[in-house]
């Protein structure tokens, strides 16, 4: 019997890879390179599936002119908005994602921002890798303390949720806004804000968790980053579209 045709637009680790190789007959670019719009719909030609990456945008126009004969693509992510679902859902196409399978991990990266940035590693580990470092001044790599700040978090979704669990662990003060309040149970305290807007003018730190949306594009632009504190940190962990 043939294997399904399965068009891979990257690279994976060791077990994944085994699987692709032993379930599929895989399509991928060649020359080790992502996929142009040009190449992706021809090799979706007689395919029956697609795996993807956030990069590749699969608007409605990519629908309607993608083979008939995929049914199925799923994305490495959890966001879904590179994604035209709608476009999708017209040609019958599934769209497979990985809610809830990376929550930990981002919420880990983004306390990692947050605190490399307050505390000021990067340039520390440079002064150090430079061979640079000597006795310093007591106001050299002055960062901030975690305790007692505000941190805004723009999506209160399961990654926004769980960086606020970590945050609190600092002593960091939780302000959020989204467009749905969240039940007390789950808010655990955390001051909500209708308008996204209020939320910057608190945020002296602000951990971005919102779709990449028409609504979100630039949502940091210089007017909004205008009403941030003064020294403020910006962790992005969603969309680069966000800012």
């Amino acid at each position: 019997m043939n294997k399904p045709i399965l068009v891979v637009t990257s690279r994976f680790i060791t077990p994944v890879e085994a699987r692709i190789a032993n379930e599929y007959d895989v399509r991928r670019n060649s020359n080790g390179t992502a996929f142009t719009r040009d190449e992706l719909l021809a090799a979706s030609e007689g395919a029956d599936a697609m795996l993807i990456m956030p990069f590749d945008r699969l608007d409605a126009e990519f629908f309607r002119q993608v083979s008939p004969s995929v049914k199925v693509i799923s994305t490495y992510s959890v966001g879904t908005d590179h994604i035209d679902i709608r476009a999708a859902a017209e040609r019958n196409i599934a769209i497979g994602y990985t809610p809830a399978e990376v929550t930990d991990a981002t919420a880990d990266i983004a306390m990692l921002l947050l605190l490399g940035a307050s505390r000021r590693a990067f340039e520390a580990q440079e002064v150090v890798r430079s061979s640079e470092w000597t006795m310093p001044r007591a106001s050299a790599l002055l960062g901030w303390q975690t305790t007692g700040k505000t941190l805004g978090i723009l999506g209160m979704g399961r990654i926004g949720q769980a960086v606020a669990r970590r945050a609190r662990a600092f002593g960091i003060k939780i302000h959020y806004s989204d467009p749905y309040q969240l039940p007390e149970e789950k808010a655990y305290g955390a001051i909500f804000h209708s308008d996204p807007l209020d939320l910057l003018k608190v945020s002296q730190f602000i951990s971005l968790h919102a779709p990449g949306t028409v609504e979100t594009h630039h949502f940091l632009n210089a007017k909004t980053i205008s009403l941030l504190p003064q020294g403020a940190v910006v962790v992005n962990t969603a969309r680069g579209g966000l800012i």
